[in-house]
Parts: C-alpha cells; structure tokens; sequence
C-alpha cells in the first residue's frame, strides 16, 4: 500500500506558523520583551518537525480574544537548525503592528490558511508560498529580516 500523500513538503512550505495563547502571561511577555532570550518553541514531533532545516521563515500566531492582544500574527523570525525532541530553534521578533485574524478571515487567498481552518491545531503549522506572498503583500513588516 502506498504512503498517503503529505499536506506539506518542502515544496510547499511558506512559512512555518508556530502558535501561543494570549492568555498566558508567558505569551505578553515575550511579546513586551521582543522575544528576548526566546530560542526555541515547542513542536509536537510529526513528519513536518523532521522538515524543519536552519533559515526557514517563521510566523508567531497568537490566538484567543484577551483584551489588548487580538488574534493573529504578532511575530516574525526564521528557524536556526533542525526541531529535536519536540523543539524547534528559533529566533522572533515582534511586528511593529500585528497582522489581525480579523483582517485575514474572509480574504480569498488566504481561505485555506491551516490555523483559520484548524486553529486548535498542533505546533507547528504552516504558511504556502502563495499564501506567505499575500501575507508579506498585507504587511510590510513581514518581509524584514529577522
């Protein structure tokens, strides 16, 4: 029996999209800190941690509703090596304005986003090209380097 065809390949990685509640104190401060002294995430291990290789984009998603911190893209950065043991390294920056869920749902190109179809999904997600092109296209702030 052949092996089922994978959502994400190489090919078709964007972005890695990791998540974060905004209702943990541990997600504002990062964010007030500017991801001071943040060096790695927390992946669940699957097929796509064994894709993580140095110098991919990544996107920080924070989800829930808490007053001042809206859902959605807060952060920038790029992986520095391969995910281990359910850890991926990373570097984060924060955006100087958040990308909104808001301004995201309802948008034709990003309609198969995985974390607005799936938000309570595992770490990590991710982005397509095509749909890191429209992204970067809303804000500006995604395409500077980390």
């Amino acid at each position: 029996m052949a092996a089922p065809a994978r959502a994400l390949t190489p090919a078709t990685l964007g972005a890695w999209l990791v998540k974060a509640s905004g209702a943990a104190p541990s997600t504002r401060e990062h964010l007030r800190a500017g991801f001071a002294g943040v060096d790695s995430w927390c992946a669940r291990p699957t097929y796509r941690t064994d894709l993580v290789a140095a110098g991919q984009p990544v996107l920080l998603w924070v989800s829930g509703s808490e007053p001042g911190l809206p859902a959605g893209i807060h952060a920038r950065g790029q992986t520095t090596g391969p995910a281990r043991d359910g850890v991926m390294p990373v570097v984060l920056v924060p955006l100087d304005q958040p990308l909104l869920r808001s301004e995201l749902v309802g948008h034709p190109d990003l309609a198969a986003l995985e974390v607005l179809r799936m938000p309570a999904g595992s770490n990590p997600s991710y982005v397509t090209p095509e749909q890191l092109a429209v992204l970067v296209g809303m804000c500006e702030g995604l395409s500077r380097p980390a």
